[in-house]
């Protein structure tokens, strides 16, 4: 861990520039689950392309990697429903009338269920010891969880948001942890879609009006942005 206090890292973003204190600032891993990006899980069961997600992953390790040699907080969040699907509302269930529906068996278990290797993170951004891992019943990171609890307990202020997918459970959360008073910029190249369209709509929206859910800026300009505040990391590179 190297000592930032005192920094500021100031990250050029959309609509305008995003800056944060290193001591309350969390890196958001959202929904990076076997069940989304990988074959035989939830989101192919759908009828989606899946191939369209991985593209977010290398960017994203980049992030999560620095982060860790920083020793800032990482929060992973993972969508699933208990093994006797106690808190999985029908409408959910049925939604789309699926061939499949959560729970039922697929090739890597009981889809979107916890305990089973769908419902588990991809091996490319595996949390390790010391970073938060918090299950969630819905779409928005803030709902049935202690999320809100850990970050003001840690003086988290600003997320820096990836994950899957950019619109539906990225902007659900941002929108949430906006109605909260947590500042979010959410990396583009950091966050995928199966639909090119929605992923564009969603990036736009997040930054529409002033930033009215939060800011846009990618991994890239990130990780200069950090290198120039805290210029001893990146001379070690």
């Amino acid at each position: 861990m190297v000592d930032t206090e005192k920094v500021e890292v100031k990250v050029p973003a959309e609509p305008y520039e995003f800056a944060f204190e290193p001591g309350r600032v969390a890196l958001m891993c959202i929904d990076f689950q076997r069940d989304f990006v990988e074959a035989g899980g939830f989101g192919e069961s759908l009828g989606n392309d899946v191939s369209t997600l991985r593209g977010s992953i290398a960017p994203t390790r980049r992030v999560l990697d620095k982060f860790r040699e920083l020793g800032w907080m990482v929060i992973h969040t993972r969508e699933g429903h208990r093994e006797d699907l106690s808190d999985l509302f029908p409408s959910k269930r049925d939604r789309g009338n699926p061939s499949l529906r959560i729970g039922d068996e697929g090739p890597m278990g009981r889809l979107l269920t916890r305990g089973s290797k769908g419902h588990d993170i991809i091996p490319e951004l595996y949390p390790i010891e010391g970073e938060v891992v918090l299950d969630k019943p819905g779409k928005g990171a803030f709902y049935g969880t202690d999320l809100e609890t850990i970050l003001r307990a840690n003086g988290i202020t600003r997320l820096i948001v990836t994950g899957v997918t950019t619109e539906v459970c990225v902007q659900s959360t941002a929108r949430e942890a906006n109605d909260r008073g947590f500042d979010c910029l959410v990396l583009s190249d950091c966050t995928g879609s199966y639909f090119p369209e929605f992923y564009e709509s969603t990036l736009n929206m997040i930054k529409a009006q002033g930033g009215i859910v939060g800011w846009v800026s990618t991994s890239t300009d990130l990780l200069t942005a950090v290198d120039a505040a805290i210029p001893e990391i990146g001379a070690s590179k």
